[in-house]
């Protein structure tokens, strides 16, 4: 359940762009994010030199999903160093840390682990990591206090643009919408990024003749990526996907023009138009 939130941002440079520092008023744990050409100015933040988890974040070479390396280190910053020298795709860095350099080496180890675990199951960034992370011996009670430092990092993260760690469905049965056609059965919610169509849902396999480019690009793309697969004579979502718009989704669901607004409709008819525009 989500509750209100204080969170202070503060821009040593004074650019909403450049560095931010971010941290809950009330916690311990502390987020600092910078471009990766303000590598040598974020060299004189103490935060950056601390021990903590780091997050390399760029696109893939076609641009089609988000790209992110997580890793840990005593000294954050000498890492990233490192990895300045030897990755080409990362444009941002988020370093996680405390706001006293708490965390030992195993704190970090930890935290690596379980972050590369969680953002592999949601599945919004591809991985750049080679290898996985090998959980750290740990006492029960240090690590119910990481898990509850990690739902901080969760939100601080999110905070700055990078929602790595955020589940993509969050609609209750009664908040979703669905679309419907020949053999086809999208079933979606309406979310705070987009408009998310769940996995399972049916497209039909043809393209109507009238189809307009627009459509056909969307279809396109969606194959091509393996997000659908033919079974039995129609397309089946294989993951969860967000779209920028309802009619994208349903020109995808549809295989054709589409207007997203009343094509989709809750369970009791109402179209998106109606219970989100009137």
């Amino acid at each position: 359940m989500n509750k209100p939130q204080t969170i202070q941002i503060f821009l040593p440079d004074g650019s909403p762009t450049s560095i931010r520092e971010a941290e809950l008023t009330n916690r311990l744990v502390k987020a600092i994010l910078f471009p990766r050409n303000k590598i040598q100015e974020v060299a004189k933040r103490d935060m950056v030199h601390f021990t903590g988890v780091y997050f390399l974040f760029g696109n893939t070479g076609d641009g089609a999903k988000p790209l992110v390396y997580i890793g840990e280190g005593e000294d954050c910053f000498k890492r990233i160093q490192s990895h300045n020298r030897n990755k080409d795709f990362w444009t941002h860095c988020v370093i996680i840390s405390t706001k006293t350099d708490e965390y030992t080496k195993t704190d970090g180890k930890y935290l690596e682990h379980h972050c590369l675990n969680r953002a592999q199951e949601i599945g919004r960034y591809e991985i750049d990591n080679d290898t996985g992370s090998k959980k750290p011996s740990i006492s029960e009670s240090r690590e119910y206090d990481l898990l509850d430092n990690f739902q901080t990092a969760k939100i601080l993260l999110a905070t700055l643009g990078y929602p790595i760690f955020e589940e993509k469905r969050k609609a209750k049965r009664t908040d979703l919408y669905y679309c419907s056609g020949k053999k086809a059965n999208g079933i979606a919610e309406y979310t705070d990024e987009g408009f998310l169509v769940h996995k399972g849902s049916i497209c039909n396999f043809e393209l109507s003749k009238g189809a307009g480019k627009w459509a056909r690009s969307i279809r396109e793309k969606l194959v091509s990526q393996e997000i659908l697969i033919v079974q039995n004579d129609v397309y089946i979502f294989q993951k969860d996907y967000l779209f920028n718009s309802p009619s994208g989704a349903a020109a995808a669901i549809l295989g054709r023009n589409a207007n997203g607004w009343t094509s989709w409709k809750n369970k009791n008819g109402k179209t998106l138009d109606e219970l989100k525009r009137k």
